[in-house]
């Protein structure tokens, strides 16, 4: 049998894989042989169509595909398997799309339709019952391809050519349906009836109205019979009612009526004429005058009509029975004048005006402009007729046409920065420096910021002068954006002072000039060099050249470089002999010359000599001469030089040489014998640069733009000029000397060239506008107005003067008055009753008397009283005066009085009374009626005005503020808070509010004050950081390489009340500044006198020979130029290097060699090695005798690192901190590192060691820093004080505020923490318009039925807070308000009622708007929208006419900011078998309706079968009783709930209790938690067997099988434990028996 093959289901708006979409299923029957009957499911398929082709575009062109028949599984099968009949067609018509068809089709999109819910598209699938939050849908819209021409429909694969087809579908959540939820009841009302059977009535509003198929409101109303008692007498029965009047209508027109008077009475009666010219001139102004108080206006059409009204008579069961049964009430009145209801009728619409914005504007985003038309009033509205509407429209507007200009446009200026300034305070109170005006580094410079026009089109700024000049300065509040920055920081470079070397030694007595050797006379020179380079040049560094004049002057010298060794004469071995000396000519400067320069003068002799025989005295060669002991000599002082020898063996005794005695073992010799008159050349200042009149026209260079801006004076480039100075001869300590003291040749110049500064001459701004007119603060009637303008570069050298005025002042013109409008009210008319053919059927009606209606004229006045358009007090004057009225035209029978008299005037406030009066008038003097004083009074009397005042402070104070006037502004208008008062004494103020006698809020005036309780107040001044001056610096911690030196300030004041902090203190207060400093390491050097004479410890007498011992003072000096000059502490020399000041050695005997002293080590080569040496060397100075030997004259010793033999290699130090120039507090300054030569072993030595290894030197040693400049902070002016936060009432504050201009840095003052201050407004009465209760609904003179119900409108006096309604006072105060309550200008009155009848069921008036509720799904996230809702209850009278009641009502309306609720069923307690259950909701209020779906907790459910009455049972879904949580069901044989029993609760003990077991307890309520019921402390589980479904939990069936596993466990131990062992079988052994082996069990595992 072949498998049966399926249908192919393809669901609609599903994508097939492949787009192969199936056009139709076929189902066919195949019937083999065999007779089983087989089906086969084929159907057709067919390809994507294909492109379209065509040569034309449109739809001329055609697309095929394949087509073939396919199985459901998807195999392809024969053509034969299909319906041939069925088979699609491959080919078709198409529209072949072009790209211009673009242009001409586009999607249309359609709206969304509504949400579906999923479930209801899915086949067979059903709206799950339980809606939470909302439920998932789809919509789906529209969409086609359609001609943008005519909006016909195409083909959709036009538009899909170019843009893919939008979204037929989106996902959408469908909420949740809302039932109504309504209020609680409100208690029962009494009863309807005082006697016999009423009812009382108790109603509920509703909360949420009903929403996307919630279940409708319940009723809203519930009705109680009830019975107060017997009526004693008959009920009443029946009731007038009247109707709602009818719409107004007119009477017969006049001259109907007249035609028909006319004919009843046969004609007119002839009017008699009025002969007297006189009369009949009054009766024209009389006529005149009437007409113009008649209202003959075109804006008003008033025609008096009359209306009616119905009177019938209702039964207590609500129907209309005969007026006959009602008669014995006096019928009231059912006919009364009315004006005809006519709309407002207005013109057309006038043409639009001008646009206000008259210029394009670049900014898009800039506001547009606004243009307006009017249309005029033809006719007002009167009686009921609608209103007018505005008469007046703006619309925004862009200006129109080709010639419209652009808009200007505003931007900010500067001015050009001033010179920058030093701040003094910037030095930390440094008394040293507070006197100097050199101070340089960081500093702040200044400018002004201006607004100007600044129009792409009209004005180009660039930046030159020129286009400044034409930048008029307008007001600031034209500009936008940030305003640039008024202050910036700034550096002046410091001056680097010229630093020179010392002086360098005396040089030999020579010619001035070497070329021209005249006379004897010469001198001698010593020079110092500049060691840096100074600002300005050499020209501001001291002398560098001092001369001292001398005799016998010579240019050229021999110099003696070295002495030969010492000869013997006569060729003899020892003995006298000479040195030749080995010499160089050299000039006066030391440099080697030609040796016949030298030839004038006489060349170094041989020097004697002596060379030591074995039996002579030896002695030592001379040291060198030491330092000369003066600079100069004089008639007292000589300099001095010294040298020395010593005896280094003494002589044989007999036949050798002697020794010398002591005094020939030194020489002294003069040295520096020039006279102590020094000179040199002094230089003064540099003049200032003039011009030079040598100087040619070509010299002449175009000088460059000044710093402070381009020269426009118009003298053309800057020229060359000249400086010069004084140059004297100068004798040290003596004074000026003439100049040929001073030898010529070093003589400074006294002339040099410069360049002449460009003269700068003022430059300013034009004058702004004038300002707006505004009160000035001495006059409050005198109005000022002011222009200035601003300095945009301040004159320089020799420029033109600014000029002294730069702000000018001026009265303001007197104020045109705008004229004022007014309405003015003319004579009422005649009153108008209505016509008397109309109410002559009416009971009791009389002709000539009743009530009626009035009109008046009302035209428009100037406050002059001229007559203006009345469309000027349509919008200039108050509410136009009514101008109709009800009348009354007294009857016969009516009692007519006298208008009421003027209250009488008081003597004194409150005291006394003050009475009006009336009188009786014609015919009602004599009727009784209108003599009972108590319904008609005659007079009426009140207490005269009590006007008592009380006045109290309120609110708290305000800040304490400063007096003004105390600002002091800098050149440029820069305004900082150093020249800004801050503190000091000021003034705080507290409000003053003042009440009447009836606790009333009125105008502090009457109070006699101006609104303020004023006190002083201090604001501390701030104080800085107070620091000593600067100790002296340290010396240097290190007498050879790089260290530190230190010097320090301590505190002598600490900061407060906001003052400059101090930098970071040490513990004891101190502050350090630490500068790297560097030790010459040759500056500092040991200088040992001559060895003393040798003490012999073992004389010889005869010898004088044998161990001795010499000593020698060793001393640390200072080294200068000229050699050691004094002697130092030892700690500043290097020990290391110390020479030894004692030695012992072997005194040589006679005829013994004598050696000279050691040379110095020769230095080890690198690097270091022990198999390298070093060796010093000696020769002998005294040959041995015969059989002697001199001992060696050389010695080694190997070379060992860090003993003898150092590596070197340079050390590079950390950066310094930033160093500044002597006379600079911040700024920009230099970090230094210091470079050593440091040994192998640590040490530092000169570097010279590391130089002459070459060692490199990559470093850098200088980088520019920053020193931060202690800025104080700077602050704007306090700006203009500010309108009231509240235009009346005690909260009201006025707020003035400044900003940071520039804020603090470094050390500088902080910035204030107050930037704002406020102070209160005068207390103003808050005063509006506020309407009164409606008043009950008034029926006249009958029961019930169509009424009215009024209000006032009052002025009511509040103080703004909020809290409580206010006080009524008089009208008048609320004169100047708009008329309207809670901004509503439609002011209602009255308006129309219905008193409903005795047994009448009738709805009651609206509840008040529910707030506002959001329709939210919080699971979701989703927000529907809020909306709010009144409701109307019905209230019934009567038992019998309940079923007659009318329908009740609610309305809803869409509101914003909503709040999302929830409901949740709640419980009261058990009370047996039931208790109380109630839906609430989140907020706490309990509703009706809202709760979900289910059963409420407690409630009785059908679906329990039998139901749960059990305590503390509750019914499931599932229909399944149920215990509640904290109970267990404990069920009875049949399976049923028998009842719940409490669930025993675990207690885990906590830290906090005391109780250590655990224990079980009655649950007092299972539902609480348990840190909140009583006696109870820590966690509580509840075990609880059974789940929701009454099931047990699987955990039950878990701990079953874990207690039977443990069972079977206890039983085969016991079984095992029970069980007799078996008795081992003993195994022989040869003589062997097993002992037995006691082991003790300590607890290891391994055991």
């Amino acid at each position: 049998m072949s498998p049966l093959i399926g249908c192919h289901l393809r669901h609609l708006g599903l994508i097939i894989a492949g787009n192969v979409s199936a056009c139709f299923s076929q189902t066919r029957v195949l019937r083999p042989p065999q007779g089983v009957i087989l089906t086969l499911s084929v159907l057709c398929s067919q390809g994507p169509w294909g492109r379209c082709m065509g040569s034309d575009c449109g739809p001329g062109g055609s697309q095929s595909r394949a087509v073939w028949c396919a199985h459901v599984d998807g195999w392809t099968t024969l053509h034969t398997n299909c319906d041939q009949s069925q088979r699609p067609s491959n080919q078709q018509n198409c529209f072949r799309v072009c790209d211009w068809h673009k242009d001409l089709y586009d999607w249309k999109l359609g709206a969304w339709n509504q949400c579906v819910s999923v479930s209801a598209r899915t086949f067979g699938g059903m709206r799950p019952y339980v809606c939470n939050g909302g439920e998932e849908g789809i919509q789906t819209r529209e969409v086609g391809c359609i001609l943008k021409s005519d909006e016909s429909l195409g083909d959709d694969t036009i538009c899909e050519y170019f843009e893919p087809k939008p979204r037929l579908e989106q996902a959408c959540l469908i909420p949740c349906p809302q039932d109504c939820v309504v209020s609680e009841f409100t208690p029962w009302t009494s009863c309807s009836k005082t006697c016999g059977t009423g009812l009382k009535n108790r109603v509920r509003s509703v909360l949420v109205p009903p929403l996307f198929g919630g279940s409708a409101c319940p009723n809203l109303t519930e009705f109680q019979t009830c019975k107060p008692g017997p009526c004693k007498g008959p009920e009443g029965v029946y009731s007038l009612r009247v109707g709602p009047w009818m719409p107004c209508s007119l009477p017969i027109s006049r001259p109907v009526r007249q035609a028909k008077h006319r004919k009843g009475k046969g004609g007119a009666r002839e009017r008699p004429g009025v002969k007297d010219p006189d009369t009949r001139e009054l009766i024209q102004k009389k006529r005149t005058r009437n007409r113009l108080n008649r209202q003959e206006s075109p804006f008003w059409d008033i025609q008096v009509g009359y209306q009616s009204r119905t009177v019938s008579c209702a039964h207590r069961n609500g129907s209309t029975v005969g007026l006959s049964l009602c008669l014995p009430w006096d019928l009231p009145l059912t006919v009364q004048s009315c004006i005809l209801a006519k709309d407002c009728k207005l013109s057309e619409w006038a043409d639009w005006g001008p646009c206000s914005k008259a210029c394009l504007d670049p900014d898009p985003e800039s506001s547009r402009g606004q243009r307006s038309r009017t249309r005029r009033v033809h006719q007002f509205s009167v009686g009921e007729g609608e209103d007018c509407p505005p008469l007046e429209e703006t619309e925004p507007c862009d200006p129109q046409g080709d010639g419209v200009l652009p808009c200007a446009t505003y931007t900010w200026r500067t001015t050009e920065w001033s010179d920058c300034r030093v701040d003094s305070l910037l030095s930390q109170q440094d008394r040293r420096r507070s006197n100097q005006t050199g101070l340089c580094g960081g500093g702040l410079q200044n400018r002004e910021v201006y607004c100007v026009q600044a129009n792409a089109e009209l004005l180009t700024y660039l930046n030159n002068l020129k286009d400044k000049d034409a930048s008029r300065p307008v007001d600031s509040k034209l500009c936008g954006g940030p305003v640039p920055n008024t202050s910036q920081l700034c550096h002046i470079l410091c001056p680097i002072e010229c630093e020179v070397s010392p002086w360098g030694a005396w040089g030999p007595c020579t010619y001035e000039n070497c070329d021209v050797q005249e006379g004897k006379k010469g001198f001698k020179l010593r020079k110092r060099e500049i060691s840096n380079e100074p600002t300005g040049g050499p020209g501001n560094c001291p002398h560098l050249v001092e001369a001292v004049p001398c005799d016998e002057p010579s240019c050229w010298d021999w110099r003696l470089v070295s002495l030969d060794e010492c000869i013997p004469d006569g060729e003899l071995p020892c003995g006298p002999g000479t040195q030749i000396p080995q010499v160089q000519c050299v000039n006066s400067t030391g440099d080697m010359v030609d040796k016949e320069l030298c030839g004038g003068a006489s060349a170094p002799e041989p020097i004697a000599c002596n060379v030591p025989c074995p039996k002579d005295c030896v002695l030592s060669d001379w040291t060198s001469w030491s330092s000369c002991s003066q600079t100069c000599s004089s008639k007292t002082i000589e300099g001095k030089q010294l040298r020395t020898r010593s005896i280094l063996a003494y002589n044989a005794g007999e036949g050798g040489g002697m020794c010398p005695n002591s005094s020939s073992l030194q020489e002294v010799r003069n040295c520096n014998e020039h006279a102590c008159t020094v000179y040199h050349w002094q230089t003064g200042p540099w003049g200032p640069c003039t011009e030079d009149p040598s100087a040619s026209a070509l010299n002449t260079t175009t000088g460059p733009r000044s710093a402070a801006g381009p020269n426009t004076s118009g003298q053309g480039p800057c020229s060359q000029g000249m400086q010069t100075r004084k140059v004297i001869c100068v004798r040290v300590n003596v004074g000026q000397v003439p100049p040929k003291k001073c030898p010529e040749s070093p003589r400074p110049g006294t002339v040099r060239p410069c360049r002449m500064p460009c003269k700068k001459d003022c430059i300013l701004t034009p004058f702004s506008d004038w300002s707006q007119c505004s009160p000035t603060s001495g006059n409050i009637q005198k109005k000022k107005q002011s222009r200035n303008r601003v300095i945009l570069q301040l004159p320089a050298n020799g420029g033109q003067d600014c000029p002294e005025v730069l702000e000018e002042e001026k009265d303001c013109e007197a104020p045109k008055v705008c004229p004022g409008y007014r309405w003015k009210s003319h004579k009422w008319r005649r009153c108008q009753l209505v016509p008397w053919y109309i109410r002559e059927d009416s009971p009791g009606a009389q002709e000539t008397c009743g009530p009626g209606l009035q009109t008046r004229a009302v035209s428009c006045r100037q406050l002059d009283g001229v007559q203006a358009d009345i469309g000027e007090c349509l919008k200039f004057a108050n509410t136009m005066p009514p101008i109709t009225q009800r009348c009354q035209l007294p009857c016969q029978d009516d009692c007519q009085f006298t208008n009421w008299s003027k209250f009488s005037s008081c003597t004194a406030d409150c005291v006394g009374v003050r009475t009006r009066k009336r009188l009786l008038v014609g015919r009602s003097k004599k009727k009784d009626k209108c003599k009972n004083t108590q319904m008609y009074p005659l007079s009426e009397t009140q207490y005269c005005p009590c006007d008592k005042y009380n006045a109290q402070p309120v609110g708290n104070w305000s800040d304490c503020i400063l007096a003004g006037g105390d600002r002091v502004e800098s050149l440029l208008g820069m305004k900082v808070q150093g020249n800004v008062k801050e503190c000091g004494q000021g003034y705080r103020y507290q409000a003053m509010v003042c009440y009447d006698q009836d606790n009333r809020l009125v105008e502090t005036s009457r109070c006699n004050s101006h609104g303020y309780i004023e006190e002083a107040c201090i604001i501390p001044c701030p104080s800085d950081c107070k620091l000593s001056e600067w100790s002296n610096w340290s010396r240097c911690s290190k007498s050879c390489g790089s260290g530190v030196k230190v010097r320090s300030k301590w505190l002598r004041e600490k900061p407060y009340n906001g003052g400059r902090p101090c930098p970071k203190l040490d513990h004891i207060n101190q502050v350090y500044e630490v500068v790297p400093c560097i030790s010459d390491c040759s500056q500092y050097v040991w200088v040992a006198e001559p060895w003393s004479v040798w003490k012999v410890s073992n004389l010889d007498l005869k010898e004088n020979c044998g161990e001795g011992v010499q000593t020698r003072k060793v001393r640390c000096m200072l080294n200068t130029i000229d050699g050691p000059s004094e002697s130092v502490e030892d700690y500043l020399c290097d020990p290391e290097d110390m020479p030894l000041g004692t030695r012992g050695s072997r005194l040589p005997c006679p005829e013994d060699c004598v050696l000279s002293d050691w040379s110095s080590w020769n230095r080890c080569s690198l690097p270091c090695s022990y198999n390298n040496s070093r060796k010093r060397t000696a020769y002998p100075i005294r040959s041995p005798g015969a059989g002697r030997q001199c001992p060696d004259t050389t010695e080694k010793e190997p070379c060992s690192l860090n003993l003898n033999c150092f590596h070197y290699f340079y050390n590079i130090t950390d950066w310094s901190t930033c160093q500044l120039s002597a006379n600079a507090v911040c700024g920009n300054g230099i970090k230094t590192r210091m470079l050593d030569c440091v040994r192998s072993d640590g040490k530092s030595v000169d570097l010279k060691f590391c130089k002459e290894l070459s060692l490199e030197r990559k470093w850098q040693m200088n980088i520019s820093c920053v020193v931060e400049c202690p800025v104080n902070c700077q602050l704007s002016d306090w700006s203009a004080w500010s309108e009231c936060s509240h235009t009346c009432g005690l909260d009201g504050r006025m707020w003035r505020s400044r900003v940071v201009v520039q804020g603090s840095q470094g050390d500088g003052r902080p910035c204030p923490s107050q930037l704002e201050q406020w102070k209160p407004c005068p207390v103003r009465p808050c005063y509006r318009w506020q309407y009164s209760p409606w008043s009950e609904c008034r029926v006249e003179e009958v029961v019930c039925g169509a009424g009215l119900r009024y209000r006032n409108l009052s002025c009511f006096v509040s103080d703004g807070s909020g809290e409580g309604e206010g006080s009524m006072v008089e009208e008048e105060l609320c004169g100047g308000l708009e008329l309207a309550v809670n901004r509503d200008k439609l002011i209602i009155l009255k308006e129309t009622c219905v008193l409903p009848c005795p047994g009448e069921c009738y709805l009651m008036e609206w509840s008040d708007w529910s707030p506002c509720l959001s329709v939210c799904a919080k699971g979701a996230g989703v927000d529907f929208g809020s909306v709010q809702v009144r409701s109307r209850a019905v209230m019934a009278q009567e038992p019998e006419n309940v079923q007659l009641c009318p329908d009740q009502d609610w309305e809803s309306r869409p509101c914003t900011d909503g709040e999302c609720f929830e409901y949740k069923w709640m419980s009261g307690t058990w009370s047996g078998s039931s208790r109380v259950t109630w839906c609430q909701r989140s907020d706490g209020l309990n509703v009706t309706g809202g709760c979900p779906p289910i059963n409420p907790p407690g409630d009785d459910n059908n679906s329990c079968d039998p139901p749960c009455q059990m305590p503390m049972s509750l019914c499931t879904e599932a229909g399944v009783c149920m215990c509640e949580e904290g109970y267990t069901e404990v069920m009875s044989s049949s399976g049923q709930l028998d009842h719940c029993t409490p669930i025993p609760i675990l207690e885990i003990p906590t830290a906090g209790d005391k109780k250590t077991d655990v224990k079980t307890s009655r649950a007092i309520n299972p539902t609480l938690p348990a840190t909140i019921q009583p006696g109870r402390t820590g966690r509580t589980w509840y075990l609880q067997p059974f789940g929701p479904d009454g099931k047990l939990k699987m955990w039950v069936y878990g701990v079953a099988a874990g207690a039977l596993v443990l069972l079977m466990f206890i039983v085969s131990m016991i079984y095992l434990a029970c069980k007799k062992p078996k008795k081992p079988k003993r195994q022989r052994q040869m003589n062997n028996r097993l002992k037995p082996l006691t082991l003790a069990y300590d607890g290891d595992a391994d055991m």
